[in-house]
């Protein structure tokens, strides 16, 4: 309960900052619910120094597929969402680690070297339908397991944070 109070007074005063705050870098405004928070070393914002996004913000960005299996789904699944490097350079992100925090409060860190092209993605649909919270969503980090052994470790199994709500970019 305690948690779902912060992540309310958390979007009361990003909304505020949405009407009181010019930004110089503008990424939009989302116009639906706000499903991912991006703070710390970026230059992309469009909240208090924050980077906020809806889903059809998220869907804007360039789409990736990824069909695998997971250690927690049965059989094959073809996971869409936007690449974590795309969305870093989006935002401009200037750190070497992510803290990526699920709507639970359970956190990973995830290096930015990881976000590099045939890495994982912030996955905000499977086998082309939405993830609802109880299939692990609305956002879900997916590295491509099935495409080389270097995904397929505790190390990046862990990474692999579902239920994902925000982020923060660190040195």
């Amino acid at each position: 309960m305690i948690a779902a109070l912060n992540r309310l007074a958390q979007a009361l005063c990003l909304c505020i900052g949405f009407a009181t705050f010019t930004h110089a870098n503008d990424l939009g405004t989302p116009q639906g619910e706000i499903i991912l928070t991006v703070t710390g070393q970026i230059e992309g914002s469009n909240a208090r120094e924050a980077a906020v996004f809806d889903l059809d913000m998220l869907r804007a960005l360039d789409a990736t597929q990824i069909t695998t299996d997971t250690n927690w789904t049965e059989g094959v699944h073809t996971f869409t969402g936007v690449r974590l490097d795309i969305l870093l350079d989006h935002i401009k992100a200037n750190g070497n680690l992510i803290s990526a925090v699920a709507i639970n409060d359970y956190s990973v860190e995830i290096p930015v070297s990881d976000a590099e092209e045939g890495g994982p993605i912030i996955a905000y649909e499977m086998d082309g339908q939405p993830m609802s919270r109880r299939d692990k969503g609305p956002l879900w980090v997916i590295y491509p397991f099935a495409s080389s052994s270097k995904f397929r470790s505790e190390v990046i199994y862990s990474r692999s944070i579902w239920q994902l709500d925000r982020m923060e970019i660190r040195q």
